[in-house]
């Protein structure tokens, strides 16, 4: 089994006290490598992105491969560096403070051939709405046209800050629809871009834009996901309370992932990730320590 993720790792900055800051590596789709590696007992997690040359962009790649996350397919440039945001906090919500407009993940798909590579052999292909995002048009063409042939999954991860307007980030996002094979929209996020009624609605457009299995997040609620011609609809049970939500979504991805290769059926998988992405939200930081995860116990 191989899982290539594709997308931007960056520096993270959380609080550790008053004036003081805690570093770290995180990025949606590189949290979601990180979970898929913590709970896919066999097979290989591959991470595609591109960083710098400089000492930081090395403690990157080398926090990567510590995590047993592949790296053979991370590529340099030789002036840009690694992006960097700040976590704020309330009430276990959080925002971000971005520093990104030179990051060198912008240049991931500059190299068509070398992505093609990349993703060759995979038995899954991951990306986001965040990948899209810091791309330019053109490199959004050729990131598009390197998935064709693979089994895509796809989180539409809606950021609209990383996007001239509205109308472009959603029509990208269809655009990356229609070359998947799995979605994970959230709803809100759903519903406020693309004026979705309900779950329901949100599910109807990625499977009338050609996804075969989808899962529809709702932010704790009740989910939906449609698999081998059925929707199931997924209680999560008992809420819990946030210490910190970031990289719960991401957690959810990884997870689901990770137990759809190994064979589980659709549902009993969003019920797998949901209770991992429950363990996640009671650890500060997008990215909870692997061996601290309870995996038979999610």
């Amino acid at each position: 089994m191989r899982l290539v993720s594709i997308g931007e790792c960056m520096i993270e900055m959380s609080g550790a006290g008053e004036n003081l800051w805690r570093s770290g590596f995180a990025g949606d789709t590189f949290n979601t490598a990180w979970y898929a590696r913590a709970t896919l007992p066999a097979g290989s997690v591959d991470y595609v992105t591109c960083v710098g040359t400089d000492p930081v962009s090395q403690q990157m790649v080398d926090f990567m491969g510590a995590g047993g996350i592949g790296t053979d397919h991370v590529m340099r440039h030789p002036t840009r560096v690694a992006g960097l945001y700040m976590i704020t906090l309330k009430d276990g919500e959080r925002s971000f403070t971005y520093w990104r407009d030179q990051a060198a993940a912008r240049c991931l798909a500059d190299d068509p051939a070398a992505l093609t590579a990349a993703v060759n052999g995979a038995d899954l292909v991951y990306f986001s709405g965040i990948t899209l995002g810091i791309l330019t048009a053109d490199r959004r063409v050729a990131l598009l046209e390197s998935l064709q042939g693979q089994r895509v999954a796809f989180d539409p991860n809606l950021r609209p800050r990383l996007w001239p307007d509205t109308e472009t980030m959603c029509e990208a996002i269809m655009q990356a629809a229609h070359v998947s094979e799995i979605a994970l929209p959230s709803y809100e996020d759903e519903a406020d871009f693309f004026g979705d009624a309900d779950p329901e609605a949100t599910l109807k457009r990625y499977a009338d834009a050609g996804a075969t299995e989808i899962v529809v997040k709702n932010g704790g609620g009740d989910m939906l996901v449609l698999a081998d011609g059925q929707t199931h609809l997924i209680e999560p049970g008992p809420k819990a309370q946030p210490v910190d939500t970031t990289g719960a979504g991401d957690s959810f991805n990884g997870a689901y992932f990770s137990a759809r290769l190994q064979g589980l059926p659709a549902p009993e998988a969003a019920r797998y990730a949901h209770g991992i992405a429950k363990q996640v939200i009671g650890h500060k930081g997008a990215l909870m320590p692997m061996d601290q995860i309870a995996k038979d116990a999610a």
